[in-house]
């Protein structure tokens, strides 16, 4: 089996791969008749660049606009299974780098399917140039000034608050699987866009969550998923668990909740996101 040929194009690190691409090879056409996105974020963009149509599957990510709910899935869980997204025929596939695994893009190529790998930054400016990556590769550049509007008129409507409150994100799915989220994080460049100060600043990237260093935290703010916080049994029964009591958060009941991909996803959506986050740790 031939190596992977990449193609790296050095305006906004787009990647794509080919099954038929050589080095001297051009930017190629992208097919967008029917295309695969592996990535709740990439999905956003497509549908907001007027190509929700085409998209023909999505990974579990892949929550919003509503509708992509009722499309075929490319996985159950964070792992993508490269069988089911080929069943899905698709002209394209949409991933962002290091969330595919090197096994999974030699299947693609080897299915002669082409690959799009963009790079994600979790900044606004980052989120910005996510949505020229997709717009431009499709073909949808003229969206690209509409939807810059709509982060800056979003991000503009952002109140200032005095206080800068202390907020530990937990992520759960159950009381057993707990951890916190640390620095270079969706979620910690979250906290700080809307005027907190991350709790678990003294890590890096999740973490297992622990009685002792909530204590030591003392959040004045714990934030979850939606869904995170309904695997505990919701507020009543987060209070319960040993520690968060003892906690600021808990002793005034500032336990905050958002949408996962609207909270972490730098999605178009990104301005609005940081204006409710603020809005609920700062009541």
């Amino acid at each position: 089996m031939n190596p992977l040929k990449r193609i790296q194009f050095c305006l906004y690190g787009i990647i794509l791969i080919y099954a038929s691409c050589t080095p001297e090879a051009k930017k190629p056409a992208i097919n967008s008749e029917r295309i695969v996105s592996l990535d709740g974020s990439l999905t956003e963009i497509i549908a907001e660049i007027g190509l929700e149509k085409n998209i023909v599957g999505v990974d579990v990510t892949s929550t919003y606009p509503a509708s992509v709910n009722a499309l075929p899935k490319a996985s159950h869980t964070r792992t993508v299974n490269p069988e089911a997204v080929i069943a899905m025929k698709p002209s394209v596939i949409f991933a962002l780098e290091k969330g595919m695994k090197p096994e999974v893009e030699q299947q693609f190529y080897s299915a002669g399917i082409p690959l799009v790998i963009l790079k994600k930054d979790y900044s606004i400016q980052g989120t910005k140039d996510l949505i020229k990556q997709v717009a431009d590769t499709l073909g949808k550049g003229d969206r690209v000034d509409a939807l810059w509007k709509q982060v800056d008129d979003d991000m503009a409507s952002v109140k200032n608050y005095d206080t800068k409150p202390k907020v530990l994100f937990v992520y759960a799915r159950g009381v057993g699987a707990m951890s916190v989220a640390g620095k270079k994080t969706a979620l910690d460049k979250m906290i700080e866009l809307a005027g907190g100060i991350n709790a678990a600043s003294e890590i890096e990237d999740f973490k297992p969550f622990t009685q002792e260093a909530l204590v030591e935290e003392n959040p004045d703010v714990i934030l979850f998923f939606d869904s995170g916080l309904e695997s505990l049994g919701g507020i009543d029964g987060l209070l319960k668990m040993p520690g968060i009591a003892a906690t600021s958060a808990g002793k005034n009941k500032k336990i905050v909740t958002m949408d996962g991909q609207l909270l972490a996803g730098f999605t178009p959506r990104v301005g609005k996101a940081v204006a409710r986050l603020s809005e609920l740790i700062h009541q």
